[in-house]
C-alpha cells in the first residue's frame, strides 16, 4: 500500500508545480512579447536498492511557446515588434546583456531610450540616448532616428540602431525577470535579417482558452490523487483491524 501513497504523493506534488507554470502563464496574458512557459510530467524510477519497482512523477520545464503573439496596432512611433523570430537586446538588472520581444519603448528622463519595464535598450555600440527632438522615428532594421527641436522634418539625425538578434530558442534561458539570456552567458551577435515593424506591439502569445482549462484538468487531478491517498490510509487501517487478534 506504501507504493500507491508514494505515487499518490508524488503525483499530487508535482501537479502543484504544474498549476504555478500554468498560472505563471496566465498572469502574463496581458503582458507584451510575454512568451508561455511549457512544462511536461514524466514518470522516474525510484533510485536504490529495494525500490525496483517504484516509480514518481517530476513536471519540469520544456522550455517556452515560440510561437509570435499577435500584432496590436497602435501607431505610437515607439512601439515596435519584432517579425518573425527574434529578440531586442536590452541590458539586464545586472549589467549584463539580455533579450525581450517587449517593444513598448519611451525615451526616459534622462534622454535614454528605455523599455516599458525599465531596461535600457542597447544599439550596436552600447545604449541608444535620444536627445530633445521634434520627433523620433524606428526603422525595420533598428535605426533609430530623429528630428532636432527647432529642424524641419527633412533634417533626420540617426542617433544609433538597436541591436536585433535570433538566437537559437535551446541557447536561451528565461531569469526570473522575464528577460531571456544565452545559457553560455556569451552576448548574441547581432543579425542583420530580423526586422522590426513599427507602430505595433506584440500581444502574449499565452491561449487563455487553453490555459483555463488546463487550470481545471490539473485541479481535479490533484484531487484524485488526494483521493488516492485516502483510499490508501483507509485501507491500510481496515488491514490493520483485521491482523489484530480476536
Amino acid at each position: 500500500m506504501n507504493k500507491a501513497l508514494y505515487v499518490a504523493m508524488t503525483g499530487a506534488k508535482e501537479i502543484l508545480n504544474a498549476q504555478a507554470v500554468n498560472n505563471f502563464n496566465l498572469a502574463n496574458v496581458n503582458t507584451i512579447g510575454f512568451k508561455a512557459e511549457l512544462s511536461a510530467f514524466q514518470s522516474q524510477a525510484v533510485q536504490g536498492s529495494g525500490y525496483a519497482s517504484r516509480v514518481y512523477a517530476t513536471n519540469n520545464s520544456s522550455g517556452w511557446n515560440d510561437a509570435s503573439g499577435s500584432m496590436i496596432t497602435t501607431s505610437r512611433p515607439l512601439d515596435v515588434a519584432v517579425q518573425g523570430h527574434g529578440f531586442i537586446a536590452v541590458q539586464g538588472p545586472n549589467g549584463t546583456e539580455a533579450y525581450t520581444r517587449n517593444g513598448d519603448l519611451h525615451v526616459e528622463a534622462s534622454g535614454m531610450l528605455v523599455t516599458s519595464t525599465g531596461q535600457l535598450v542597447l544599439g550596436t555600440s552600447g545604449p541608444i540616448s535620444v536627445p530633445p527632438s521634434a520627433s523620433i522615428k524606428i526603422g525595420s532594421d533598428g535605426t533609430v532616428s530623429a528630428v532636432p527641436l527647432g529642424q524641419t522634418p527633412d533634417t533626420l539625425v540617426t542617433l544609433g540602431r538597436i541591436k536585433l538578434v535570433n538566437p537559437a530558442p535551446t541557447s536561451l534561458v528565461r531569469g526570473g525577470d522575464g528577460l531571456f539570456v544565452t545559457s553560455n552567458g556569451k552576448p548574441a551577435p547581432a543579425d542583420a535579417t530580423v526586422r522590426l515593424a513599427s507602430g505595433v506591439l506584440e500581444s502574449s502569445n499565452v491561449d487563455v482558452a487553453d490555459a483555463m482549462v488546463n487550470m481545471i484538468d490539473l485541479a481535479r487531478s490533484w484531487d484524485l490523487q488526494v483521493k488516492v491517498m485516502k483510499s490508501v490510509k483507509s485501507n491500510s487501517s481496515a488491514a490493520s483491524q483485521l491482523l489484530q487478534p480476536g
